[in-house]
C-alpha cells in the first residue's frame, strides 16, 4: 500500500510540472513531418552532417577524451548533441552559445547516463530486477527522468537490456539478468518511465535501448570482447527485449561495441538496416557507443576512421558519439560518392525528429529551468520511493534458525568495510548522486531505526580490498560481547560497471579471512552483501547463519537494510541471475539446453558419463528466481484447465499459495514451461509468467496464469518464429528449481 501512495503523490507532483509553461517564449510550429522536411530543405550538406555529431563536455567520460574543445565546435556549428553537460544553468548557457552561432537555430540535444537515478539514486538495475516488480521499476525511471529533465538533460542512455549469463562481466549490474522474459518486463517498464506518454512534457527524457546487440554474451565475461552465436540464439535469446522496447515506443538505440559472427555491431547492416530499421520498422535514431565507430579500425573491419564512418553510416548508425569520424570525413566521403545524400538525410531527419518530439524547436531552453531544478531534486517523495524500491530489491539467501529478523534488545556488533559507507552504497553508474554525506549508510540506517544504539557497536574491521589488519582486533573484541554479529561486506562501486570485468568474484581483500575470525567467536553471523554482481559464496553459505543480498541499494539503502534486518520489512526479492558455486561454472543460467547425456543430479546411479563437473555439483549455489522470506509459503492444488489446447485457445494454470509462517509477507509466484520435443532443441525451462502476492499470516490465495501459443513461439528449424504442436510441461513454484508440474499438449 505504501508504494501505491508514493506513486499517487508523485503522479500528482509530476502532472503539475507537466502542465507548467516554460519561462521562455514558445513559438507555434508546423506538424513534425512538414516542419522537419521544410527545415531540411534549407540545410546545407554540412549542416546535415553536423547534426550527426556528438561530443562530450568536461563532465564524466567513459572512454578516451576526444582532444577537442567542445565549445569551439559548437561555435563553429559542428555539433548536434552534447554528452555529460548537466544542470539547468550549464545546459542553458551551452544552448545559448549554440543558438547564437546556428544559422537555422537548431537546438542541441543533451545526453547523460541516467542509469538508475539522477540525483535520487535507486538500487542498481540488477537489484531492481530482483523486485520482479515492473511498476516499481517504471516509477524509478519516472523519477529519474523528472530530476534529469529539470537539470537540462534530454536523453538518457538506458535501459541496458542485454541478457547476461556470466557474472564475470562487470556490466551485469546495469541490466536485468539472465532471462529474457523478465528482461522484457524491466525494459518496457524503463522505457515507459523515462519517456512517459508525451515527450514534449518537461518531465520526460528520451530512453535508449542498449547495447544492440548481444553485448552481454562477451566471451569469458570480458568487457568489449568478441561474441559469436547462431542467428537462432540471437533471435530467441538476445533480441526479444530490444524488440519489446521498439513496440513500447523507445526513441533511440545504441549499438554495441562487440562483434557478432565477425561483424562489429557498429558496422552491421544486418542488425541495424535489416532487423531494426527494416523488420521492426524502428523510426527513431541510432547512436554509436563511445568512439564505437573509430573502433572499427582496431577490430580490423575498417582501414581508417574515414572508412569506419562510411561503414557505420551505411550500416544505419545515425549519430557518432565522440569519435569525430562523421564530422571529419563524411563530407569528403559524400563528395567521393561513397555515401549518398539519402543516407545522410535519413540520419539527419531521425535526429531532428526526436528534437521536435522533445519540443526543443518550440522552446530550446524548456528543460533548462533553474527554479524547477531546485524544486525537483531530492524531493521527499522521491527519496521515500527510493527507500521503498530498495526494500523490494533485497534478497534473503539464507536464514538458519530464523536468526533474522534481529531483536532490538539484542547486543549487536555491526562490522565490515561497508558498515559506515556512504560512497559505494549508491553503486556504479550513479549519475549525479551525492556520495559524500547524503546517502544513508548502514550505520546511519540502524541508528535511524533504533534511536537508542547503546547495545550496538560499529567497527570497520578491514577495508574492502586492502591487506591491512590493524583494525581487525578491535572489531573482534567488540564482537566477543555481542549476541549476534552483522557483517556488511562486498565490493567497491568501481568493481562493477563498464571496464571492470573480473576472473575472481569472491569477496575481495581480507573480508573472507575476517569472517573466518568472526566465526571462531561462536556467535551467530548475518552477512549483508553490497555488490554489483553475483558472487561466489560457497564458503559463506556453509559458514554464515544468514545472508542478505542487498546489491547496491541506492540513496536510502542504509535505511532499507536496517528496516529489513529488524523486521520492519519482510524481504521478498528473487534472484534475476544464478549464483555460481565457483567461477569455473560460468556462464551459468537456468534455461540451458539438455545434452544427449543430461546430468540428473547426485542421485543418478550412472552419473560418470554425463554432462557434469567432477569437482563440484553442476547446479548453481542459488538458482534464478530464488529468494527466502521471514515467513514460509506452501504451494498446493496446482491445476490446469485442460491437458490439450488448440493454437487459438488458452491454457489456464492455477495454484494455491498459503502463508504458513509467523509473519505477513509477499511471494513472487513463478510459472515456467518446457517444450519437450521441437524441430530444434529447446531449453529445460523458460519463465513465462510471475505474480507478486501479499499474504497475511495464515492466509491462502489462488494464483492464476494463462498460456497461449504466443508464449510457446521460438525460431524453428526453418527460422520461422512460431509455436509447434507437441507436448509441454508447465511448472509453478517459488524459483526455477521447482518440480511442481503438469503436462499438456498443443494441437492444431
Amino acid at each position: 500500500m505504501k508504494i501505491r501512495l508514493i506513486i499517487l503523490l508523485i503522479g500528482f507532483s509530476l502532472f503539475g510540472y507537466s502542465q507548467k509553461k516554460s519561462v521562455n517564449k514558445t513559438v507555434k510550429i508546423k506538424p513534425k513531418a512538414e516542419f522537419v522536411d521544410e527545415l531540411m530543405s534549407k540545410m546545407t550538406i554540412e549542416e546535415k552532417i553536423y547534426q550527426t555529431v556528438q561530443f562530450t563536455s568536461d563532465g564524466t567520460v567513459t572512454g578516451p577524451k576526444s582532444g577537442v574543445n567542445f565549445i569551439t565546435l559548437i561555435q563553429q556549428g559542428k555539433v548536434g548533441s552534447i554528452l555529460n553537460a548537466t544542470g539547468a544553468k550549464e545546459t542553458r548557457e551551452i544552448q545559448r552559445i549554440n543558438l547564437e552561432n546556428s544559422r537555422l537555430k537548431i537546438p542541441l540535444l543533451f545526453g547523460h547516463d541516467v542509469i538508475h537515478g539522477y540525483k535520487t539514486i535507486f538500487p542498481i538495475n540488477l537489484g531492481m530486477a530482483s523486485s520482479f516488480d515492473p511498476k516499481a521499476v517504471e516509477l524509478a525511471a519516472r523519477i529519474a527522468a523528472t530530476e534529469a529533465a529539470s537539470g537540462g538533460v534530454h536523453w538518457t542512455f538506458a535501459p541496458m537490456v542485454d541478457i547476461a549469463r556470466d557474472a564475470r562481466w562487470s556490466r551485469v549490474s546495469e541490466g536485468s539478468g539472465e532471462d529474457n522474459f523478465l528482461g522484457i518486463q524491466m525494459a518496457v517498464a524503463n522505457v515507459k518511465g523515462f519517456q512517459g506518454d508525451d515527450l514534449s512534457k518537461t518531465n520526460t527524457i528520451l530512453a535508449c535501448a542498449k547495447h544492440f546487440a548481444a553485448y552481454g554474451a562477451a566471451e569469458a565475461g570480458r568487457d568489449y570482447n568478441t561474441v559469436d552465436m547462431s542467428e537462432r540464439v540471437l533471435r530467441d535469446t538476445y533480441l526479444p527485449a530490444f524488440k519489446a522496447t521498439v513496440d513500447a515506443g523507445v526513441k533511440t538505440f545504441m549499438v554495441a561495441f562487440n562483434e557478432i559472427a565477425g561483424v562489429p555491431s557498429t558496422g552491421s547492416k544486418f542488425l541495424i538496416r535489416d532487423v531494426l530499421k527494416g523488420e521492426w520498422k524502428f523510426d527513431g535514431l541510432v547512436v554509436s557507443d563511445y568512439t564505437g565507430i573509430n573502433e572499427l579500425v582496431a577490430h580490423g573491419f575498417a582501414t581508417d576512421n574515414k572508412n569506419a564512418g562510411e561503414l557505420a553510416l551505411q550500416a544505419g548508425v545515425d549519430m557518432d558519439m565522440v569519435g569525430g569520424a562523421f564530422m571529419n570525413y563524411m563530407k569528403s566521403s559524400y563528395d567521393e560518392g561513397k555515401l549518398t545524400l539519402a543516407q545522410i538525410d535519413d540520419a539527419c531527419k531521425r535526429i531532428l525528429d526526436v528534437k521536435y518530439d522533445l519540443g526543443l524547436f518550440e522552446d530550446p531552453y524548456r528543460y533548462s529551468d533553474e527554479k524547477r531544478e531546485k524544486e525537483t531534486i531530492y524531493k521527499p517523495e522521491f527519496l521515500e520511493a527510493s527507500l521503498e524500491i530498495a526494500k523490494k530489491s533485497l534478497v534473503l539467501l539464507k536464514n538458519n534458525n530464523n536468526i533474522l529478523p534481529l531483536k532490538t534488545n539484542q547486543k549487536i556488533a555491526f562490522v565490515g568495510p561497508l558498515v559506515s559507507d556512504e560512497f559505494n552504497i549508491i553503486g556504479s553508474w550513479a549519475a549525479l548522486g551525492d556520495r559524500s554525506g547524503f546517502a544513508t549508510s548502514v550505520k546511519e540506517g540502524v541508528t535511524n531505526y533504533l534511536k537508542n544504539v547503546s547495545n550496538v557497536t560499529f567497527d570497520q574491521g578491514v577495508e574492502i580490498q586492502s591487506a591491512k589488519r590493524d583494525l581487525m582486533q578491535r572489531a573482534l573484541e567488540n564482537a566477543k560481547n555481542a549476541d549476534v554479529i552483522v557483517a556488511i561486506m562486498g565490493e567497491k562501486e568501481n568493481m562493477t560497471g563498464e571496464a571492470a570485468s573480473q576472473t575472481k568474484i569472491d569477496l575481495p581483500g581480507l573480508q573472507k579471512e575476517f569472517l573466518a575470525e568472526l566465526k571462531k567467536l561462536g556467535k551467530p553471523i548475518v552477512l549483508v552483501l553490497l555488490n554489483g554482481r553475483p558472487l561466489t559464496l560457497t564458503w559463506e553459505n556453509e559458514n554464515m547463519d544468514a545472508i542478505l543480498e542487498a546489491w547496491w541499494p541506492g540513496t536510502r539503502g542504509g535505511d532499507a537494510i536496517a528496516q529489513t534486518l529488524f523486521g520492519a520489512n519482510n524481504p521478498n526479492g528473487k534472484l534475476p541471475m544464478s549464483f555460481p558455486r565457483n567461477v569455473g561454472q560460468l556462464p551459468l543460467y537456468y534455461n540451458h539446453k539438455n545434452t544427449g547425456r543430461p546430468y540428473l543430479g547426485l542421485t543418478d546411479p550412472e552419473q560418470k558419463y554425463k554432462s557434469r563437473y567432477t569437482d563440484v555439483d553442476s547446479s548453481p549455489l542459488y538458482p534464478f528466481g530464488f529468494g527466502l522470506s521471514y515467513t514460509t509459503f506452501e504451494y498446493s492444488n496446482m491445476k490446469i484447465s485442460s491437458d490439450k489446447i488448440k493454437f487459438i485457445e488458452k491454457l489456464k494454470v492455477s495454484v494455491d499459495v498459503k502463508n504458513t509462517g509467523n509473519y505477513d509477507g509477499q511471494e513472487i509466484v513463478q510459472l515456467y514451461i518446457r517444450d519437450l520435443v521441437g524441430s530444434v532443441t529447446r531449453p529445460v525451462k523458460e519463465l513465462k509468467g510471475f505474480e507478486k502476492i501479499n499474504l497475511k499470516k495464515g492466509e491462502t490465495k489462488t494464483v492464476s496464469f494463462e498460456i497461449s501459443s504466443e508464449d510457446l513461439k521460438f525460431y524453428t528449424i526453418e527460422m520461422k518464429n512460431e509455436a509447434e504442436a507437441g507436448n509441454f510441461e508447465v511448472f509453478v513454484g517459488e524459483n526455477s528449481n521447482t518440480d511442481r508440474k503438469a503436462n499438456f499438449e498443443l494441437v492444431h
